[in-house]
């Protein structure tokens, strides 16, 4: 296997695949562009139901907690160890 190439090849896919999804969200932005200029949440297009609804879920607030409790944050932080892949020029 020649890794100069397979670099190359992984970086044209990389850009094609960013351009994919800028591409992808455009088109999700015209859609819900298109329900909001409408004032809908649902709206049947063929065969296809599109969905563009608020949903509230709960988050809990790690900043505000450290904050209030530091000794309680810091007694429940627990190290995790992974590994980083990345290519540099």
């Amino acid at each position: 296997m020649e890794l100069t190439s397979r670099i190359t090849e992984l970086e044209e896919l990389e850009e094609l695949m960013e351009e994919l999804k800028a591409e992808i969200e455009g088109i999700k932005d015209e859609l819900k562009r298109h329900m909001d200029s409408m004032g809908l949440e649902e709206l049947a297009v063929g065969t296809h139901i599109i969905r563009y609804t608020s949903v509230l879920t709960p988050r809990f607030d790690t900043t505000a907690f450290k904050k209030a409790l530091p000794q309680v944050y810091t007694a429940y932080i627990k190290q995790t160890q992974s590994k980083r892949f990345s290519i540099s020029k």
